[in-house]
């Protein structure tokens, strides 16, 4: 069974942004909620999901997720634009 893949970016409660991939964004956002997700998340504190892309396999959403963290943060939403 072929997977699909997403890369989302996510804000967190002091505005700075979170990205990561997943198979499945609303369990990923409720994890994230709960506070069991990435340690980031955990102590920045979930506000809202604000862009999802959806990707070929597992290499592409990771290969994504790296070209995003490397963007300086107000060209990280443009990604998900382009």
């Amino acid at each position: 069974m072929n997977k699909s893949w997403f890369v989302y970016i996510l804000e967190c409660q002091d505005g700075s942004f979170y990205t990561g991939i997943t198979t499945d964004i609303e369990k990923r956002m409720k994890i994230h909620a709960e506070g069991k997700g990435s340690k980031y998340v955990r102590n920045k504190h979930l506000k809202k999901l604000l862009k999802t892309k959806k990707c070929l396999s597992r290499s592409e959403a990771q290969k994504a997720e790296y070209q995003i963290k490397k963007l300086d943060k107000r060209d990280k939403l443009n990604w998900f634009n382009s």
